[in-house]
């Protein structure tokens, strides 16, 4: 799985996914000319200048070279400290597989990294899925907004991060099964990598024993660290730097 930022090349890719995931999740409320309205509102010819805006951010996934879906975030504030993700679209295809789980903390991790103090996320109230989403992944719901999509007026909610843990962590807990074995991966205990970051892994979901470094590059947590705090994926070669001087590190 990659996670990258979209380019211009990415915008035909964009709309087709916007529309197929807005197609099988939100007829049940919005009418099909009112989705296709919206698409092209949001993802026609104003794509270009939002792909340019350095205030915007959208982030591509892809599952084996194919584009699985796109995250849309937005830095908002005068000292831009507050990260809006504003849509998270995955393909019905790729659904119930972590794509989505794993999008949401790359972009929230691409917000804090552009400066944003907190992450705010916004789902139509009348999408179940989506705002179970956001609950069962560190998040709790904070207010609500008005949007407005073609000629009519939504509510949206409003979430932001869930109690964060004492140590200051977000509480983001996902079970995943890899390598043979299952784990709970902790995405707010991250470490950067090479590639991708590694995540803490843990054998039950109460997070009292910690088990292996998850790689976020592979989904693998098959790696070996060293006395200085060097971790390497042994499945990818994603790697982590020494976690203190190291001479033969300079």
């Amino acid at each position: 799985m990659e996670v990258r930022e979209a380019t211009d090349s990415d915008a035909a890719a964009i709309r087709s996914i916007a529309h197929d995931s807005l197609n099988s999740t939100y007829t049940a409320f919005l009418e099909e000319e009112t989705i296709d309205e919206a698409i092209d509102q949001w993802y026609g010819d104003p794509l270009a200048d939002k792909l340019a805006d350095d205030r915007s951010l959208f982030l591509i996934v892809e599952r084996d070279g194919e584009i699985a879906g796109f995250s849309q975030s937005e830095l908002v504030g005068q000292q831009a400290n507050t990260g809006h993700l504003l849509w998270l679209h995955v393909h019905p295809d790729h659904r119930g597989d972590a794509t989505g789980v794993r999008l949401l903390v790359r972009t929230r991790e691409a917000l804090l990294e552009d400066g944003a103090d907190g992450v705010q996320c916004f789902v139509l109230a009348d999408n179940e899925g989506g705002n179970e989403f956001y609950r069962s992944h560190g998040f709790e719901q904070a207010g609500q907004r008005e949007v407005d999509i073609g000629d009519e007026t939504f509510t949206e909610n409003v979430y932001v991060e869930a109690g964060l843990e004492g140590d200051g962590e977000w509480g983001a807990i996902d079970e995943v099964t890899t390598d043979g074995e299952t784990v709970y991966v902790s995405y707010g205990e991250a470490a950067r990598g090479t590639r991708s970051p590694f995540y803490t892994a843990y054998k039950s979901e109460d997070r009292h024993d910690r088990y292996a470094w998850f790689c976020g590059n592979c989904d693998s947590i098959d790696n070996a660290m060293d006395a200085m705090g060097r971790i390497e994926c042994n499945n990818c070669g994603n790697r982590r730097k020494a976690t203190r001087w190291d001479a033969s590190y300079l």
